[in-house]
């Protein structure tokens, strides 16, 4: 499902920087081949590098770094999302000009489920999302839908899947996305009720996730069904994740694109030295069993020192 390899991160990157001195390149069009847009990193890849003793600190720091340049990328850049975009996928797409979602998209950053956290600039995009709607997604991973992409601004533009081949050979035409996007565009509406996302806003807007998981414990209480399956879901996630996730969420608000990435270089390399990401990989996507085994195994195991580690600096700072 189109997830990232080293060797796809370089050659985009290679490939950008061709087509920003390009006068005959008036826009670029990023589209995934298949079902997905793009799976996310390649993870199992980070997984075997690391159980071989080379953690995979080149591949999330050449990650970062295409992100920051998609950021900055001077021409039309317009990622298609009709399918699958996750984790870092959204790196390859949110920092773009133009995100296209179809009635086909499906949005998360599901890096809690594995032991990490989203990164690839996430800190920056999901912080700024109105309502704690950001902070809901990265640590619970749950999954959007073309509506709450676009009314949260994770996406600039709908477009129904059977117009997007019309949408392609305008833009094509034109050299251009306006004006077909001014035809072709719709608007489209949360999929997430206002009362959900009202619960939302209340829950994950506390000075600390402890905070916010005892008011989803209240509203389970109640008989919340939507409070009692967040709960459940933060529950099962790494509780190290959740700690370093909430962290780096709140440290990133304030930052730009590049200083947010900076520091999720820093995360990202910390993680590769623990535990927690290689258990979760196991677990997901090597043995498939789905019983990682957490050290520490519950959030109140995760001390203020654990999660500081996180953010220390490392021996290869990220250089944009």
């Amino acid at each position: 499902m189109n997830a990232l390899s080293l060797d796809m991160l370089r050659a985009l990157e290679k490939a950008l920087h061709s087509w920003e001195t390009d006068d005959d390149v008036l826009c670029v069009v990023v589209e995934g081949e298949g079902r997905s847009f793009c799976s996310g990193g390649d993870v199992v890849y980070a997984y075997k590098q690391g159980k071989a003793g080379h953690p995979a600190y080149d591949y999330f720091s050449s990650e970062y770094k295409l992100n920051s340049y998609i950021g900055r990328f001077p021409k039309p850049y317009i990622a298609i999302l009709d399918g699958i975009c996750m984790g870092g996928g959204a790196g390859i797409s949110i920092h773009g000009s133009h995100r296209i979602v179809t009635e086909n998209t499906t949005f998360a950053m599901p890096e809690s489920a594995i032991g990490f956290f989203p990164d690839v600039g996430a800190g920056d995009f999901l912080s700024r999302l109105n309502g704690q709607f950001g902070m809901y997604l990265a640590l619970t991973g749950a999954r959007c839908k073309w509506g709450d992409c676009l009314q949260t601004g994770l996406a600039t533009h709908a477009v129904s899947q059977d117009k997007l081949e019309d949408l392609r050979a305008s833009i094509i035409e034109q050299g251009n996305p306006r004006p077909a996007l001014e035809q072709y565009a719709i608007e489209v509406d949360f999929e997430t009720n206002a009362e959900t996302r009202s619960l939302i806003a209340e829950c994950f807007n506390t000075d600390k996730l402890e905070e916010g998981i005892n008011l989803l414990k209240q509203k389970a209480d109640e008989g919340n069904d939507f409070a009692k399956e967040t709960l459940a879901t933060l529950l099962a996630r790494s509780p190290t994740s959740l700690m370093v996730t909430w962290r780096a969420m709140k440290q990133c608000k304030p930052l730009g694109l590049d200083d947010c990435l900076k520091l999720e270089n820093r995360v990202a390399h910390h993680m590769m030295d623990n535990h927690d990401f290689y258990e979760g990989v196991r677990a997901v996507l090597i043995d498939k069993d789905n019983e990682p085994h957490w050290q520490p195994e519950n959030l109140a195991g995760v001390t203020d020192e654990i999660v500081d580690s996180y953010f220390q600096p490392v021996e290869k700072e990220l250089d944009i």
